[in-house]
């Protein structure tokens, strides 16, 4: 669904619709839509003289990463509210450094005459997924020997191995103990 500038200069852009999964492009294979997306919101043009657009509504879905430790695949269920601002974006080149206030850091940019609410989705629930994947806190992860999901059953493989590349310290400091 496009979001015109053109049309948000006459009215607000009002939109509740449902994306089935697979209709959204998350840009990784291991983060999946599991549920139909569930969108319901609108759209404005917040100032004309910038077009800038403010979008805000709420979302619900059920998302499936893998586990960044076990990699099996684990679900994150989300049910939030948005409220994201965009500006054009400008072909002007800023010279050197530029102090960003606080507002700045909250603001997206878009190109055209307008910005896909698919897209807006996208940046939301990529950002709103944790950084660190766990399918539970206290998960035991994959035996970096074996690949034995240590959560499923412990395996037989010996503590950690040595790190090999500490070898001529160890000799070294064993040499001058003796």
């Amino acid at each position: 669904m496009f979001l015109s500038v053109k049309e948000l200069e006459v009215r607000k852009a009002r939109f509740l619709k449902d994306f089935p999964a697979g209709e959204i492009d998350f840009l990784e294979a291991s983060i999946r839509q599991v549920s139909p997306l569930h969108v319901d919101g609108e759209a404005e043009l917040i100032s004309e003289t910038l077009a800038d657009i403010r979008i805000q509504g709420k979302l619900a879905v059920e998302m499936e990463c893998n586990c960044d430790r076990c990699l099996e695949p684990t679900r994150y269920p989300m049910d939030s509210q948005f409220d994201l601002f965009y500006r054009p974006m400008t072909g002007e080149d800023v010279p050197g450094e530029v102090r960003l206030d606080a507002g700045d850091t909250e603001t997206s940019f878009y190109t055209g005459g307008g910005i896909e609410l698919e897209e807006v989705l996208r940046e939301h629930i990529l950002l709103t997924l944790p950084m660190q994947k766990l399918c539970r806190e206290d998960c035991k992860g994959i035996c970096p020997q074996c690949g034995q999901n240590q959560n499923v059953a412990l395996c037989s493989c010996d503590a950690r191995p040595g790190d090999d590349r500490w070898l001529a310290l160890r000799e070294v400091k064993l040499n001058l103990e003796n």
